[in-house]
């Protein structure tokens, strides 16, 4: 398959596809070799059913919603070659197939959390593995949900994930999975096999579970009928895919060791490249495998943004951050939790959310200005925490999500983490998707870099440092004091 390179800018070169399944909706984006995008389209998910621990998606709809935007992307192609495609979906989507491809019932997502009882087998039978992969069994993650399931199967269905199920679609018949999707089924990363042990303890029989291959591996090609209906040209090659953080990690270009890329929206997620696996004690970082080789580590806090849609709803966000810009740093210490329990940089179920310290009639302004500087100390914090277990992390960050928008906010976090903040020209999942289309075996990261453009940089004022470190060190001691955070073990991030 050729790289951008072979693409270049020729008007009738190859473009490559990238499909993102989210939870509201499915994305496709079609690329050039430098990383332009030509043409996009999303269509909504609406049969979207939350009830308790439930939470199942119509797997028909992925479907209907993809044909609706590949369509729509590939209107702007002009008859040039589509290369390759990827798709990537959320991580721990299952559902069930039966022996002709077609769904045999709703699909169970991502934080469907009805395996609770699963989840405590699977993690006693499995115990020396999961450890030595650095992680814990989750009641959200897919193999749970599997053993739930694998004994009321009816002969020839089987298990696919999101995206497996979408490109089975494409192609006609059955597809591998990657290692990526198939990480919280229960792959093992290190032996790269299915653990046939762990599987016979639960009851699974293999024949259940797709094979498994390198994300970025040519798996199929879209069929005739596929074509028809999607509008992709028959033949496109379908390269296996990546879930959905890592494929909004690819669009970054953060993938190689001491890269990191750091999403800010709702909540924050850190993801980056290393050579070596980390394991974290706490349970709050775990590794995917990179395609290149190594690893790519990440952590997803539950602080971020996302407390500022609840405390200043329908507020100017621009307005305030005019008023908040010149304010010095806050006083007392701001820990914005949205709702309960944090999960990284530490692990604390009845972890909640404060505001100490600070004004006791503070306006719209202030809360944006606290809620900033918190996140940018708990930023700081989980860039500390990764590099105690061995990370290198004195790399640039770049900045996605959200908040990547407000250059105020894209400054102080580069004053607080004291090293450079780069914002990418382009973002998102079904970006990601689209390079790691592109890409050719073991050279992803050098694609992305070809591919990735960034749109600004932020440097560091060395002048706030001290400042700024007094404020984080406010927040550690507050965490310490309610006992989320062991006293006298934070890492130091400022390095």
């Amino acid at each position: 398959m050729p790289g951008p390179e072979a693409a270049g800018t020729a008007a009738d070169g190859p473009v490559w596809l990238g499909l993102d399944l989210g939870t509201q909706g499915v994305r496709a984006v079609l690329v050039d070799g430098i990383g332009t995008v030509l043409g996009s389209g999303s269509a909504p998910l609406r049969h979207d059913v939350r009830d308790g621990e439930r939470h199942e998606q119509d797997p028909a709809e992925w479907w209907t919603a993809t044909c609706a935007a590949t369509r729509t992307a590939l209107t702007s192609r002009a008859g040039r070659p589509v290369g390759g495609m990827s798709i990537d979906s959320t991580s721990g989507t299952l559902v069930v197939q039966d022996s002709d491809g077609r769904p045999a019932g709703p699909a169970l997502m991502y934080d469907d959390r009805r395996a609770a009882a699963e989840a405590r087998l699977v993690q006693d039978a499995g115990v020396a593995l999961w450890r030595a992969l650095g992680y814990r069994m989750q009641v959200s993650w897919a193999l749970p949900k599997i053993v739930r399931l694998a004994g009321e199967l009816p002969v020839g269905h089987r298990f696919a994930h999101q995206a497996d199920h979408v490109a089975a679609r494409l192609a006609g018949h059955a597809v591998p999975t990657d290692w990526s999707h198939a990480l919280k089924a229960g792959y093992d990363l290190l032996g790269d096999t299915w653990p046939t042990a762990v599987l016979d303890a639960l009851g699974v029989d293999l024949a259940l579970l797709p094979p498994v291959v390198a994300p970025g591996e040519r798996v199929a090609v879209v069929s005739a009928a596929g074509a028809e209906a999607s509008g992709i040209p028959a033949g496109t090659p379908i390269v296996a895919g990546m879930t959905d953080g890592c494929a909004a990690q690819v669009a970054t270009a953060a993938l190689a060791p001491g890269e990191w890329c750091s999403a800010l929206g709702t909540t924050l997620v850190l993801k980056g490249s290393t050579r070596e696996l980390l394991h974290d004690p706490a349970g709050g970082v775990y590794c995917h495998r990179n395609p290149d080789g190594g690893w790519l580590p990440g952590g997803a806090s539950s602080t971020g943004a996302g407390v500022l849609a609840r405390d200043l709803a329908g507020e100017d966000l621009d307005a305030l951050t005019e008023r908040a810009r010149d304010r010095g740093v806050p006083a007392g210490a701001t820990y914005p939790l949205e709702g309960i329990g944090e999960r990284f940089p530490f692990v604390a179920d009845a972890a909640s959310g404060f505001d100490v310290g600070g004004p006791a009639d503070g306006d719209a302004a202030t809360r944006l200005q606290r809620v900033a500087y918190g996140v940018a100390y708990v930023e700081r914090l989980a860039f500390g925490v990764l590099a105690g277990l061995g990370a290198d992390v004195d790399g640039p960050v770049v900045a996605t999500g959200g908040t990547s928008r407000n250059d105020w906010w894209s400054q102080l976090r580069a004053d607080v983490l004291q090293r450079p903040v780069a914002v990418p020209e382009q973002s998102g999942s079904a970006f990601g998707s689209a390079v790691l289309a592109a890409a050719e075996p073991g050279r992803l990261a050098e694609t992305a870099r070809a591919m990735v453009r960034m749109q600004r940089r932020f440097e560091p004022d060395p002048a706030r440092a001290a400042e700024l470190t007094e404020g984080y060190e406010r927040l550690m001691a507050a965490l310490e004091e309610r006992g989320w955070l062991e006293a006298g073990a934070k890492p130091e991030a400022g390095r």
